[in-house]
């Protein structure tokens, strides 16, 4: 169920970026040739990258596409590579808490207050912040799950995991 939400999360992502490039160049194209300016553009393009860039995040995790630096980890053995990836999920797990507090928060405010974006359509700032919330909280939720599948792993005395960067939503 897990893959299911990271892909259908993943598609909403390639959306929100494919609505970005077709919303900038209706904007450039409506004023070029028109000029006229789409209403509130600047906050719709705003809102619409926080969801191309948060909601891929748990996929990329599962395929252990972040970015990384292998160039010494690669040359030392598999065990220790098995660990360093389990160390670097926990740092993961610890670096996301605060953001999601901080995101739920912050939800929570402009959900119960009404906030709203000042301008032409007055759109509410609640959506975009759910999108955060949720894109980092199910990152959050995939590591957990691959820092608990790689030490079993570990513990099995399996290192395969290691060898994988691209494992991909299959």
């Amino acid at each position: 169920m897990l893959k299911a939400l990271e892909s259908f999360l993943l598609n909403l992502a390639v959306a929100a970026v494919i609505a970005l490039g077709l919303l900038i160049t209706a904007s450039v194209v409506s004023r070029a040739l028109f000029n006229f300016a789409l209403p509130d553009t600047i906050v719709i393009v705003r809102e619409l990258m926080v969801a191309a860039i948060v909601l891929p995040l748990a996929a990329a995790t599962l395929a252990r596409s972040h970015v990384a630096v292998e160039f010494i980890a690669a040359k030392l053995p598999h065990r220790a590579q098995a660990w360093l990836a389990v160390f670097g999920s926990l740092v993961g797990l610890f670096a996301l808490m605060p953001l999601i507090y901080a995101g739920g928060r912050e939800f929570l405010h402009t959900f119960t207050s009404g906030g709203f974006f000042y301008g032409d359509l007055e759109l509410p700032k609640w959506p975009g912040r759910l999108i955060f919330l949720l894109g980092i909280s199910l990152c959050w939720l995939r590591l957990l799950v691959l820092a608990v599948q790689d030490i079993r792993a570990i513990r099995a005395g399996d290192f395969s995991f290691v060898d994988t960067h691209a494992e991909g939503l299959d």
